[in-house]
């Protein structure tokens, strides 16, 4: 561990209690530095969300923590050990220290409830001290940063476009300031300026107020983009982790490369396919 070290986890697993017993996350170690973006990188069902979810402890039956550790390394200097906690410590953690941007969060918040209250909801759950006024005022604050603008804090979620509420779950996720996000999947289902414009806010986000990011896809090229670092993920076990110039460079493991040479390229020679549909569509 070193001393810009945020976030230590060692051989931590999980397992589905199911029939057969599904072993989702295997012996994963990985520390994540201050203020670093760490892409979690892997196909469908390899354990990333899992391994998401268990870092935070958010996991449910049949879900079962198996082995392993998660600590903490606030800022004030204090370690936590996450797996440790009790419930209402457990509950003043999250938010505060970690927060999350699920995955489908478009869909995650209430229909019937206008954007500034379910925003001002996470500053009554902690920080119940902060009066009225100057919740409104923060949550008006959070939409000017992301981008949506505060004129819409008496607007409901179906008023927003799909890029829209999504910048409303990341202003949501760093309301109390987290030392770290995590986002899964955060931009699925976006089209790919949208993508790009929430990507880009991110990136400067985490320049502006220094907060670090694990961020979860399945896409590795988007990673390679906005990543200081990838793990790469594969049946529940990191079978490579190292900086974004050297596994687009020189990638270690098979299914590294593998997955490096799932996704087309915009230059060279077209390929077999290519050319057997060009074919087909001429007769």
């Amino acid at each position: 561990m070193t001393p810009d070290t945020l976030l230590t986890v060692s051989g931590f697993s999980v397992t589905y209690d199911v029939d057969p017993p599904v072993e989702a996350v295997r012996d994963v170690s990985l520390e994540l530095r201050r203020g670093e973006i760490l892409g979690l990188a892997g196909e469908s069902g390899c354990g990333k969300t899992t391994l998401a979810y268990g870092i935070q402890r958010l996991l449910k039956p049949p879900a079962v923590i198996t082995g392993g550790r998660t600590v903490f390394h606030d800022e004030s200097g204090q370690d936590v050990d996450i797996n440790a906690l009790d419930a209402d410590a457990l509950r003043a953690f999250r938010w505060d220290k970690v927060s999350m941007v699920f995955q489908g969060a478009m869909n995650a918040l209430n229909p019937v409830v206008a954007i500034g209250r379910q925003l001002e909801d996470v500053f009554t759950t902690h920080r119940p001290a902060m009066g009225r006024a100057e919740r409104r005022e923060e949550c008006a604050r959070l939409l000017d940063i992301v981008g949506v603008g505060r004129e819409r804090l008496r607007s409901y979620p179906h008023e927003l476009s799909g890029g829209m509420r999504q910048r409303v779950m990341i202003a949501m996720a760093m309301a109390l300031r987290p030392q770290l996000m995590i986002m899964d999947e955060p931009t699925t289902a976006l089209d790919v300026l949208v993508q790009r414009g929430i990507l880009r806010q991110i990136s400067e986000l985490r320049e502006e107020l220094g907060f670090s990011v694990i961020f979860i896809t399945h896409d590795l090229p988007l990673l390679l983009e906005i990543s200081d670092r990838i793990a790469v993920m594969k049946d529940g076990r990191i079978v490579e982790i190292d900086s974004a110039e050297r596994i687009y460079r020189d990638p270690q493991h098979e299914y590294t490369r593998r997955l490096l040479a799932s996704f087309p390229s915009l230059t060279g020679e077209r390929g077999d396919f290519v050319r057997g549909a060009e074919k087909e569509a001429a007769r």
